[in-house]
């Protein structure tokens, strides 16, 4: 005897019913709206791309552990995307001879990452993805925060309240490590280090960094322990870099969107060049950075030519849905037939399948539930399923061509012709 198949899904990822449907498609709908109003258009591509692809600029930690990667039949090695600015980078190089610059594009993809599943972390998720191509100074920056702050916004969320933006800068970073002297390797060592700061004891990073730079620990110390751009070392004040920043920070303020300098902000991809930023839930329960991102002005360059800047962010749906929840934000559209065709026998089901195709054709969403049930039990699940008008189709009806629909809300009637109930159900709708 052959063993039952589970009816779990695959290990990391989800099954979305009709009730997680309505959320998924309320949060993407939100997205869309905001990324739309900010004149952002839409792309997207395919889940596939060639290894190599993240092995350029992506860290090795994400490659070697973190990918479904598999060698095809034509001895291609091929991953499934785990991110999409890559992807949006080569297809900016690819058509940069024909784009009109700036570029503002945005996409919904669905990622996949093989890693250590938890809280707001899955092995698959969508995840909104906004881009600004072609502007190298920090006007793009601060419109990619807007948007973000934005988002937020529009999901009833508050600034300062529910989530909080925090940035930093991987040029200004850069620029410490200049008047250090400390040499290529030091640098990626005391960055990936100064990512996971916050995650271990003060004592434990000290001696880490210790290892790392040295004599110079005291220095890059005292730079991420800031808890103001006005208090990092002089000697990185002098820097464009600094000025920068401090030209993004305060230009929020002034559009009432604030946002705090958090040096340990550095973000994981070897890509990003200059100011990086996340937001982060201040629900004591769910106290997690939900979405980040930052500029990478090189990352074209990697097709060939000369690198167009570009500054995005991703955010993602399961760290979104727990976020609304957690505050009370969650308000999902549910999708529902406006009128339920509901035959009292079987053998009614081809007419009432005729007539729900009249209503459609006018412009009314109409279902017909097909099930042996009895009418009282279809009219309960239709008001269940929120529809808003019931009709129930019996012989009488069949022959006399009159029909009585009810409001499964009110508990009002309806009667008439055909053409006198779409008539009227249009006016209502």
């Amino acid at each position: 005897m052959t063993n039952k198949l589970s009816t779990d899904p695959y290990k990391g990822v989800r099954d979305f019913y009709p009730e997680d449907m309505a959320v998924q498609r309320y949060m993407f709908d939100v997205w869309r709206m905001t990324a739309e109003h900010f004149g952002f258009e839409a792309y997207d591509a395919s889940v596939l791309e060639p290894a190599e692809l993240y092995r350029s600029k992506t860290s090795e930690e994400i490659i070697n552990e973190q990918t479904y990667t598999f060698t095809d039949r034509g001895d291609r090695e091929v991953t499934l995307r785990p991110e999409m600015t890559p992807t949006v980078a080569r297809m900016v190089a690819g058509r940069r001879r024909e784009l009109t610059f700036p570029v503002r594009w945005y996409s919904i993809p669905n990622l996949f990452r093989y890693e250590r599943m938890q809280r707001g972390r899955l092995r698959e998720h969508w995840q909104l993805n906004c881009d600004i191509f072609g502007v190298d100074d920090v006007s793009a920056d601060i419109e990619i925060l807007l948007l973000a702050n934005e988002i937020f916004k529009n999901f009833g969320a508050e600034n300062g309240t529910h989530y909080a933006i925090y940035v930093s800068s991987r040029k200004l970073l850069e620029v410490l490590y200049d008047t250090l002297d400390l040499d290529t390797q030091a640098r990626t060592a005391a960055t990936r280090l100064s990512d996971r700061k916050n995650k271990m004891g003060a004592d434990e990073f000290k001696a880490k960094m210790q290892l790392i730079c040295g004599g110079a620990t005291a220095d890059v110390l005292t730079f991420l322990n800031a808890d103001n751009i006005d208090v990092v070392p002089e000697a990185v004040k002098e820097s464009d870099a600094y000025t920068e920043l401090q030209t993004l920070i305060a230009t929020m303020k002034e559009t009432g969107t604030p946002v705090a300098f958090d040096p340990t902000i550095i973000r994981g991809f070897d890509y990003y060049t200059g100011i990086v930023f996340e937001v982060v839930d201040l629900h004591p329960e769910n106290n997690r950075a939900m979405m980040g991102g930052g500029r990478y002005d090189n990352l074209t360059g990697l097709f060939g030519g000369e690198p167009i800047p570009g500054i995005g962010f991703g955010f993602g749906d399961v760290t979104l849905r727990d976020f609304l929840i957690s505050h009370e934000l969650m308000t999902t559209d549910i999708t529902s037939p406006q009128l339920a065709v509901l035959p009292t026998d079987t053998e009614n089901n081809v007419a009432a399948q005729k007539l729900a195709q009249n209503f459609r054709n006018a412009g009314i969403s109409t279902s017909v539930d097909l099930s042996p049930k009895k009418v009282g039990k279809k009219i309960a699940n239709a008001g269940a399923q929120f529809i808003d008008y019931a009709l129930v189709l019996g012989e009488d009806e069949i022959a006399s061509g009159t029909y009585t629909v009810k409001d499964l809300l009110e508990g009002s009637e309806l009667s008439g012709t055909l053409q006198e109930l779409i008539d009227q159900l249009s006016n209502n709708g």
